[in-house]
């Protein structure tokens, strides 16, 4: 549903031991309303809670909210350092467009 990257699999395990997180920490990806497009992604590291979507790959969890989950469907998480940004990028198949800094979108349709 959800995938990763190698190099966001590498990076995500680096800032779980980085922030020396417990047990059961994972990305916590969601989408709300705002951003330059419309809808933006919003991530933190973050524990499940109940109703949540979890999957795992390689050693580490994305968690998803059942309202975001529609928006996110077929993602590909990458982690991205170059000169001029650094950080995780979505490359969401549900969005019509994104902005040019890659943190919103416009989805393609209303999502339930």
């Amino acid at each position: 549903m959800i995938s990763l990257t190698p190099s966001a699999v590498e990076h995500l395990k680096s800032l779980i031991a980085e922030k020396n997180a417990d047990a059961g920490t994972g990305l916590r990806l969601r989408v709300e309303k705002g951003g330059c497009a419309g809808m933006q992604y919003v991530m933190a590291l973050d524990h499940s809670q109940a109703g949540d979507e979890v999957q795992s790959q390689d050693g580490v969890s994305i968690i998803i909210d059942p309202e975001s989950l529609g928006y996110l469907r077929g993602c590909e998480i990458d982690y991205v350092d170059s000169l001029s940004d650094a950080g995780f990028k979505l490359n969401n198949p549900n969005a019509a467009r994104s902005c040019g800094c890659g943190t919103s979108f416009e989805p393609q349709t209303a999502s339930t």
